[in-house]
């Protein structure tokens, strides 16, 4: 009876998201509970399934009265769990969040959990075109909560990632039915042995199946140089929309990356097509290189954050094009560190915007006098993205380059190329987490001019409203309204709270309690985690034996 937990999981998430529009009728913050209470079970049906593999192995459920293949099936393996785990986590950690920030409508959070609901979807079908209907449902609620705040930025940010995923979506769709005509089937491990027995690993329909899918998925990871639309699609949507999507929707593609290439199409495949691999490789050593250099470049944290999204995702494909255990075991540790330090990073800049009205870098001179331990938390996560060991970040990478060493014994200098590349990425990721420190901890003593003021540069914000504070239907503020008086302002550091920024007996920043709570979890987690470098490696054993048996 085990295998029921996986149809409750993605259940649950999808049928509350009605909830909050059918009972929005009667009760006008209906809403946020509902949410709450929705990723709660969701967290508890996740910490089932995950004690249910660690136990006995993976394990499956076939929907309806058909068996797979014919059937749809849910399958949850250890690869499936940990990015479960972090899907669970990231949803219920966003909402304190969210009841701060906004949006706060209801329909806000039927959006929120439908994108919850798609995700979990994605994470645990064993089905290809199952898989595209969730890539579906995560894709229109994405675009819809991007666009939640109502301001016109955020909608043309919202408008250019839906022409994009649409596009990718049809790519990923037509990869599918050039699959299905070579196989006759659509449930992936069946696919994987018909692939071996009908066609073969040279057929046309198959390399152009694995194109096609692959083209479509990276762009909806956002690799260049097909990533235009990520820094603005988090930089103009609301804090906690960008919070969670940052963090998950972008990992969920990259989790199918992986799902498609070693249990649909394996090893063996990769590794009797080199061109593709070749250029998979060239592709995501362009996205490392980009993406650093452009984060580099950045004033705007959530800009910053979201390139150093585009070079971290570059490492995830490079790993799966290298084809090896250390790299994908490296890739696999990448993609949940990356989905953890995004999300504190993303919630971090949140906390300080909505709590002192301060988004780019200039805005936030000793930012560590007023807010250290929000600072703190930043910089911790800041340097975890850089990988300064113990971090989740440093195992990812270092997997990842000593999987493309490794590749590189055995002829060729792409291995070695990758690895170099990573290299000078992480030099241009200390440049940038350097600058956050600087202005951080370093800067002037004295509040800046213009700054502390209220005038239409100070702390409220810029003249596009994208600082101003959070309205209650989930639009923002004026920005006039957004800054404290000279009064409520810091006296040993140039940021200003906003007018009625909350105050703790126990920090002095004037943050929310509870997000702030979450992000010191967050950032002391993915410290722990990479204390586990070992731990990780025997979760993660049997599926990576099971692909390269």
């Amino acid at each position: 009876m085990s295998d029921v937990l996986l149809p409750v999981a993605v259940a649950v998430p999808i049928v509350a998201a009605t909830l909050p529009i059918a009972l929005g009728l009667k009760y006008e913050r209906a809403g946020w509970p509902v949410a709450a209470a929705a990723t709660t079970v969701l967290a508890g049906l996740t910490a089932a399934i995950g004690l249910e593999v660690a136990r006995d192995g993976a394990f499956s459920h076939a929907l309806g009265t058909y068996e797979p293949p014919i059937g749809i099936e849910l399958v949850a393996d250890e690869l499936s769990v940990a990015v479960l785990v972090l899907v669970a986590a990231v949803s219920l950690a966003t909402l304190p969040f969210a009841r701060v920030a906004g949006p706060r409508g209801n329909s806000f959070y039927s959006g929120y959990l439908l994108l919850v609901g798609g995700l979990t979807g994605l994470v645990l079908t064993g089905d290809l075109f199952n898989m595209f209907v969730f890539l579906e449902i995560v894709g229109i609620s994405t675009y819809a909560l991007i666009a939640a705040d109502r301001s016109g930025a955020s909608a043309y940010a919202s408008l250019k990632y839906l022409v994009v995923g649409t596009v990718g979506a049809s790519l990923y769709l037509l990869g599918v039915g050039y699959a299905f005509l070579a196989t006759g089937t659509l449930n992936m491990l069946d696919m994987q042995v018909q692939i071996v027995e009908q066609a073969s690993y040279a057929d046309p329909l198959i390399r152009a199946s694995y194109a096609l899918i692959v083209a479509g998925l990276g762009l909806k990871i956002a690799v260049f140089p097909i990533h235009a639309w990520q820094p603005d699609a988090y930089q103009r949507a609301p804090d906690a929309v960008t919070t969670i999507v940052a963090a998950l929707v972008s990992t969920a593609s990259a989790y199918a990356l992986i799902r498609v290439s070693y249990t649909v199409f394996t090893v063996d495949f990769l590794a009797a097509n080199d061109a593709i691999t070749t250029v998979m490789l060239t592709v995501a050593g362009a996205s490392i290189l980009a993406g650093s250099a452009l984060a580099a470049v950045q004033s705007d944290l959530k800009r910053m954050f979201a390139y150093s999204s585009v070079a971290q995702f570059g490492m995830i494909v490079a790993a799966v094009a290298l084809a090896n255990e250390t790299a994908l075991l490296g890739g696999i540790v990448h993609l949940i560190g990356h989905g953890l330090l995004k999300f504190g990073l993303f919630l971090g800049a949140g906390l300080l915007a909505l709590g002192y009205g301060a988004r780019e870098l200039d805005d936030l001179a000793s930012a560590a006098r007023s807010a250290p331990y929000t600072a703190g938390a930043i910089v911790l996560l800041g340097l975890g993205l850089v990988g300064i060991p113990p971090s989740i970040g440093f195992l990812g990478k270092w997997y990842i380059g000593v999987g493309a060493v490794e590749s590189s014994m055995g002829g060729g200098s792409a291995g070695i190329a990758i690895a170099a590349v990573i290299f000078v990425s992480t030099l241009f990721t200390l440049s940038y987490v350097a600058r956050v420190i600087e202005r951080f901890y370093f800067a002037g003593v004295g509040i800046p001019d213009g700054h502390g003021e209220g005038d239409e540069h100070g702390a409220a914000g810029h003249d596009d409203g994208d600082h101003a504070g959070v309205a209650a239907d989930g639009g923002r503020e004026s920005s006039a309204e957004g800054v404290a008086s000279g009064s409520e302002a810091e006296s040993d550091g140039p940021l200003t709270p906003v007018v009625d920024a909350p105050r703790s007996r126990f920090v002095p920043d004037r943050v929310s309690s509870a997000p702030l709570a979450i992000l010191i979890l967050a950032a002391l987690t993915t410290v722990a985690l990479g204390f586990g470098g070992y731990a990780l490696f025997e979760w993660f054993d049997p599926f990576l034996t099971e692909v390269f048996a």
